[in-house]
C-alpha cells in the first residue's frame, strides 16, 4: 500500500511538472506574442505620426501667411492623435513590466490590439480630401468712415500715436479721456492710417464695452483676426493658444475700444512686444491705463472754445446764416456743449434750420433746466443729447429711439429688426402696404441717425444701426421714469431680476442675451402695463412657469426666440392683446398649443422650431399679417390659408423639404401678400399664381418648383427669385406652352430640368428685362445661349451680371454652331455681364471668337472647371487670322477692360488660351488661377515682354506647371515669378 502511495504521488508530481511545462511554454508563447504586437503597434504609430508631421507642416506654413485657418475637424483630429500617442507611451511601460514576470496580462493584449485599430482608424481620417483649412478671409483691416479731426489737439494726438506705433520700444498704448470727447474717432483715423498707408501692418479691432469677461473678449479678438480655438472652455489653454497664434503675426496692431477696467492681459492671451502685437486702449479712465501698464498715456481733451465754434459752424453748415443775436446765444450752447465734439455735433445737427432767435433762446432755456448726467461735464453732455431728443417732437418717433436701448450696449441692429419692432408695437401704423411701414420705419431711422443719436454702418452688404454708449445712457435715463423700461440685456444674468424691480408702471423689459436658466416657478409680475417683453438668446432657458404671463394682460409683443424652452405656458393664451408671438429659432418646441383665442395675433414667427403640425387653431386668426413657417419638421400645410386673407408676409420651407408645397390657386387667394418664400407642386400652379398678379407686385419672393434634396442653395442676394428644380420645361417654356414668370425677376436658377435646345426658343424669357443673374444646372438638351441668325434682341441677356452653367452634357457654346461665326448678336448682348462661369460642360471646345469676346467689355470675373474637350478659350476665327492687308479688323488687340478675375481649372485637352493673333489686354487683372491644365504650355495672356498687366497681384498655380511653360519672352517669366503663390499636385 505504501509503495502505491509513493508511485502515485510521483505520477502526480509528474503531471503537475508537466502542467508547469505547459503553462511555461504558453506563457513563453503569449510573451512573444505580447512583444510582436507592441512592434506593430508602433510602427502604425510611427506612420501616424508621419501624417501628423505633414498636416502640422502644412497649417504652420497656411496660417504663417494669413491665409488659412484650421478646420475643427482637424483640430478634433490633432487631439485624438496625441491622446493616442499618451496611450501607447503607457502602454509600452506596461509591457516592459510584464516581461519579468510568468504570465502575461489578457488585457493588455486587448489593449494592444484596440490601439493599434485606433491608430489605424486615424490615419485613414487623416486623409481630409477637402483639405485642412479654411479661408480665413483676413486683410490688413478695415478702414471704417470717421468725420475729420479737429483741434490742434487732436492732430498732435494723432502724430503722436503712430510715432509710438513705429518705436519698437512702446509696446502698450492707452488712450484715456471722458466720453464723447473723441477718444475712438481719433482710433478711427489711426486704424485708417495703418489700413491705408502702412502696407507692412495690419489692424484689427475689438470694442471691449462696459460688461465684459476673459472668455467673451477671447472671442472677440479671435473672431477678428480669423482664429479658431481648439479647447472650447479652458480659458487658461485658450490664452496659451491666442499668445502662440499672435506670435506669428508680423506688424499687428490690437485695438481695444471702451475699456472700463484693467483686463489681465496675460489671461486673455494679448501677447505684446517684440514677439507680439501692439496694443492700443481707450478707456474713460486714466487708472485703467497705469494698470494696464501702458508704457504711453495719451489724454484726449475737450476742443478749446474757439475749435469748438469751428466745429460748429462746420456741422451747422454754410447755408445757415445767424444774426449777430443768434451767434450770440449759439456761442453759449456751444459753451455749455463743454468741449465735447460728439455734443457740439449733435448741438449743430439738431439747431438746422432754426432761424427764429426765440427758438435760440428757448433751446438755452431747456438746457439750463436739463438734470440728466453723472458728473459735472457729462451733465453737460446729457443736456445736449436730451435735447436732441427733445427736438424729435413726435412721440412715435421718441418712442422708436427709445426702444433702440432694449438692445445690448454696443450692439449692431440691424435695421429690419428694428423697424419689424415698431411695426409690431403700432409705433408705425396705418399705412395700406407692410412695404410702406418699412419705408416708414426707415424713415424714422434715418431721422435718429441724421440726429447722431443713431450710427449707421453695414456688415457684408446688410444695414445696421448702433447706439453711442452716451447716447444710450441717455436713453436709459428718461426710461428710469416715465416710460418706465427694464432693461439688464447681455450683461451675463443667470436669473430674473428680482421681484421688487418689476414695478407695476413697466412698459417694456428686455432680458436678451443673457444665461438665464430657469424661472422660479411661483413667478408671476404683477405687471399690467407691460406691452414688450424680449427674452430673446437666453439659450439656457428650458421653461417658463404656467402663471408666468398671467398678470400681463396688456402684453403686445413677447419674443422668446432662440430659447430652450419645449413648452408654451398656459397663461400665454389668455394674453388677448398680444399682436406679436416670436418663437423663431426655438429648436425643442415639437408642439404649441390652440392660438384660437389670441385673435389680435398680427405676426407669428415659428421658423426653425421642430413642430409636426400647425397649431389648433391658426384659421381664427384673421387678423394675422406675417406668418413665417420655415422648418422643415412641419408633415403638412392644411388649407387654413382661405381664411388668412389679411396675411402680407408669408415664408414656407420652401427649400428643405418637399412636404410644404401649395397649390396655386390656394396662393391667388391671398390678394395682400407683398413677400411670398413658397414652394409649388409644378409649373402649371406657377402660372396659375403668376397669372392671378395682374397689376399686383410683389416686392420680395422665392418661387420654388420641385424638390431636390441634393441641391446646394447658395444664399442669394437679390430679392426676387424664381427656382425651376426636376421639371420637363422643354414644351412649358416654347411659344406654344408657355411659362409665367414674374415681370420683376431679378434672380432664376434651373436645375435638373429638360429643356430646349436654346435658350433663345425660351419665349417665357423674352420679357424678363430685369433678370441679374442666370443659374443652370444638370439640364439636358441646351446646347446654347442664342442663336445670331436672328436680328432680335434678347433680353435677358442685356441685363444680366451673373451667369453659371454647370454639368450641361449637351451644352456646345454660348452661341450656335450653325451661324456665322463673323456676326455678331444684337448690340448690347452680354453687355451687363459681369461673372461668368462655366463648369462641367464635356461638350464645349472654345468659349469666346475675337468678335464675341468684345462684347464682354463689362466682364469682372471669368472661371472656367471642367470641361473635359475645352482646347481653347478664345478660338480664332479665319478673318482674325488673315494677316496684314486684313480689312476683317480694324484693331490688332482685344480687351477685357474689367477683367479682375481670371481661374482655368481641370481643362485637361486645353492647350491655348487664345490662337487668335490679336494681343489681349486686360488691364484690372488682379488675379490669375490656372491648374491641372496638362497641355497648356504658354498663356498669351502672360508671354508679353512688356508684361501689360499693371494691377496684377497674385498669380495661383501648381509649382511643376509653371516650370513646365514655355516662354516666347523670357524677361515675362522673371517680371511675374514673384506674385507666384505655388502648389505641389497631391
Amino acid at each position: 500500500m505504501e509503495e502505491s502511495r509513493s508511485i502515485l504521488a510521483n505520477l502526480s508530481n509528474g503531471v503537475e511538472s508537466i502542467k508547469k511545462v505547459v503553462d511555461l511554454v504558453d506563457g513563453l508563447i503569449k510573451f512573444e506574442s505580447l512583444d510582436i504586437k507592441m512592434n506593430r503597434l508602433k510602427r502604425k504609430l510611427d506612420i501616424l505620426k508621419g501624417k501628423e508631421d505633414d498636416i502640422n507642416e502644412e497649417l504652420k506654413y497656411a496660417e504663417s501667411l494669413s491665409m488659412k485657418r484650421r478646420k475643427k475637424e482637424v483640430e478634433s483630429w490633432l487631439r485624438h492623435v496625441g491622446s493616442i500617442k499618451i496611450k501607447v507611451h503607457q502602454t509600452e511601460q506596461e509591457v516592459q513590466e510584464r516581461r519579468g514576470k510568468w504570465l502575461p496580462s489578457i488585457q493588455l493584449h486587448r489593449n494592444l490590439d484596440r490601439l493599434t485599430a485606433e491608430a489605424g482608424e486615424l490615419h485613414e481620417q487623416g486623409a481630409f480630401p477637402r483639405g485642412l483649412t479654411l479661408e480665413a478671409q483676413e486683410s490688413r483691416g478695415v478702414s471704417f468712415p470717421t468725420t475729420k479731426l479737429v483741434g490742434q489737439m487732436f492732430v498732435e494726438n494723432k502724430n503722436t500715436i503712430l510715432e509710438c506705433i513705429r518705436n519698437n520700444s512702446v509696446s502698450v498704448i492707452g488712450i484715456y479721456g471722458m466720453g464723447g470727447v473723441g477718444k475712438t474717432t481719433l482710433l478711427t483715423h489711426i486704424n485708417n492710417e495703418l489700413v491705408r498707408h502702412s502696407p507692412d501692418s495690419s489692424v484689427s479691432w475689438v470694442t471691449v464695452s462696459q460688461k465684459f469677461s476673459i472668455h467673451k473678449l477671447q472671442d472677440d479678438i479671435a473672431n477678428a483676426l480669423c482664429f479658431s480655438f481648439s479647447f472650447e472652455d479652458d480659458e487658461k489653454k485658450r490664452a496659451a493658444e491666442l499668445s502662440n497664434f499672435l506670435g506669428t503675426r508680423k506688424n499687428l496692431v490690437l485695438i481695444l475700444d471702451d475699456v472700463w477696467e484693467d483686463i489681465p492681459i496675460n489671461e486673455v492671451g494679448i501677447r505684446v512686444g517684440v514677439n507680439g502685437c501692439k496694443l492700443i486702449l481707450t478707456t474713460r479712465y486714466l487708472d485703467v491705463c497705469q494698470k494696464m501698464d501702458c508704457q504711453k498715456q495719451i489724454r484726449v481733451s475737450p476742443l478749446s472754445d474757439k475749435e469748438s465754434w469751428e466745429l460748429f459752424l462746420e456741422k451747422l453748415g454754410v447755408d445757415m446764416k445767424l444774426t449777430p443775436e443768434m451767434e450770440e446765444t449759439a456761442k453759449f450752447l456751444v459753451k455749455e456743449c463743454a468741449g465735447l465734439p460728439l455734443g457740439i455735433i449733435t448741438m449743430a445737427r439738431s439747431m438746422k434750420g432754426a432761424d427764429d432767435i426765440f427758438e435760440w433762446r428757448n433751446v438755452l432755456e431747456n438746457m439750463k433746466e436739463s438734470k440728466l448726467g453723472h458728473d459735472d461735464m457729462e451733465k453737460k453732455v446729457f443736456q445736449v443729447l436730451k435735447f436732441s431728443y427733445d427736438m424729435l417732437k413726435d412721440p412715435k418717433v421718441q418712442q422708436c429711439f427709445l426702444d433702440c436701448s432694449l438692445f445690448p450696449e454696443d450692439f449692431p441692429i440691424e435695421r429690419e429688426v428694428l423697424i419689424d419692432l415698431f411695426i409690431d408695437e403700432r409705433l408705425v401704423d396705418g399705412m395700406k402696404s407692410s412695404q410702406a411701414e418699412f419705408y416708414r420705419g426707415y424713415t424714422i431711422l434715418n431721422k435718429l441717425v441724421n440726429a447722431c443719436l443713431l450710427e449707421n454702418f453695414e456688415i457684408k452688404g446688410r444695414k445696421y444701426v448702433k447706439m453711442h454708449d452716451l447716447v444710450r445712457d441717455m436713453a436709459l435715463q428718461i426710461t428710469s421714469t416715465s416710460p418706465r423700461f427694464l432693461v439688464e440685456a447681455s450683461v451675463d444674468l443667470k436669473e430674473i431680476p428680482d421681484e421688487e424691480e418689476w414695478v407695476e408702471d413697466l412698459v417694456k423689459v428686455s432680458l436678451m442675451d443673457n444665461d438665464i436658466s430657469s424661472i422660479p416657478p411661483t413667478a408671476s409680475p404683477k405687471c399690467p402695463s407691460i406691452s414688450t417683453l424680449i427674452l430673446m438668446g437666453n439659450r439656457l432657458l428650458t421653461d417658463i412657469p404656467g402663471g408666468f404671463f398671467t398678470n400681463m394682460t396688456g402684453l403686445n409683443v413677447l419674443d422668446l426666440s432662440y430659447t430652450n424652452i419645449e413648452n408654451l405656458p398656459n397663461s400665454i393664451f389668455v394674453l388677448l392683446n398680444l399682436s406679436a408671438l416670436l418663437l423663431r429659432g426655438c429648436q425643442r418646441i415639437k408642439y404649441v398649443p390652440s392660438l384660437a383665442n389670441l385673435k389680435a395675433l398680427r405676426r407669428l414667427d415659428l421658423s426653425y422650431t421642430t413642430i409636426t403640425e400647425l397649431p389648433h387653431g391658426m384659421e381664427m386668426l384673421v387678423n394675422l399679417r406675417y406668418l413665417n413657417l420655415f422648418t422643415s419638421t412641419l408633415q403638412i400645410l392644411p388649407g387654413i390659408l382661405v381664411n388668412l386673407f389679411r396675411l402680407q408676409h408669408l415664408v414656407l420651407d420652401w427649400h428643405s423639404s418637399e412636404k410644404m408645397r401649395v397649390r396655386g390657386e390656394e396662393l391667388a387667394i391671398l390678394r395682400r401678400l407683398e413677400t411670398l418664400k413658397a414652394q409649388l407642386y409644378d409649373v402649371n400652379d406657377l402660372n396659375t399664381y403668376v397669372n392671378s398678379l395682374e397689376e399686383r407686385e410683389l416686392v420680395t419672393y422665392i418661387l420654388q418648383v420641385g424638390f431636390d434634396e441634393n441641391s446646394f442653395w447658395k444664399e442669394s442676394e437679390y430679392n426676387k427669385i424664381v427656382i425651376l428644380r426636376k421639371s420637363d420645361l422643354s414644351e412649358s417654356i416654347s411659344e406654344e406652352y408657355t411659362l409665367l414668370l414674374p415681370q420683376e425677376i431679378q434672380f432664376l436658377c434651373i436645375e435638373s430640368c429638360h429643356l430646349v435646345k436654346s435658350l433663345y426658343e425660351a419665349s417665357s424669357l423674352k420679357n424678363t428685362a430685369n433678370l441679374r443673374s442666370c443659374h443652370i444646372a444638370d439640364c439636358d438638351r441646351i446646347e446654347n445661349l442664342l442663336s445670331v441668325s436672328s436680328s432680335c434682341s434678347f433680353p435677358i441677356l442685356q441685363s444680366l451680371e451673373e451667369l453659371r452653367l454647370q454639368r450641361l452634357q449637351d451644352f456646345i457654346g454660348l452661341i450656335s454652331e450653325e451661324s456665322n461665326v463673323s456676326s455678331l448678336p444684337p448690340v448690347g448682348t452680354f453687355s451687363s455681364l459681369k461673372e461668368v462661369l462655366i463648369s462641367g460642360c464635356p461638350s464645349m471646345k472654345k468659349l469666346f471668337t475675337p468678335a464675341l469676346l468684345s462684347l464682354f467689355y463689362n466682364l469682372e470675373r471669368l472661371r472656367v472647371y471642367q470641361c473635359d474637350q475645352m482646347v481653347e478659350i478664345i478660338a480664332a476665327t479665319s478673318d482674325d487670322n488673315e494677316g496684314e492687308g486684313s480689312t476683317s479688323s480694324d484693331t490688332t488687340e482685344l480687351t477685357l477692360p474689367k477683367l479682375e478675375v481670371l481661374e482655368l481649372m481641370v481643362l485637361p485637352e486645353l492647350k491655348s488660351f487664345s490662337s487668335s493673333k490679336k494681343t489681349l489686354i486686360a488691364e484690372s487683372l488682379q488675379e490669375i488661377r490656372v491648374e491641372y491644365c496638362p497641355k497648356l504650355k504658354k498663356v498669351s495672356l502672360l508671354d508679353d515682354e512688356s508684361c501689360r498687366l499693371p494691377s496684377l497681384q497674385k498669380i495661383k498655380v501648381l509649382e511643376e506647371w509653371w516650370g513646365s511653360l514655355e516662354w516666347e519672352h523670357p524677361n515675362a517669366k522673371d517680371v511675374l515669378q514673384p506674385l507666384c503663390h505655388f502648389r505641389k499636385y497631391n
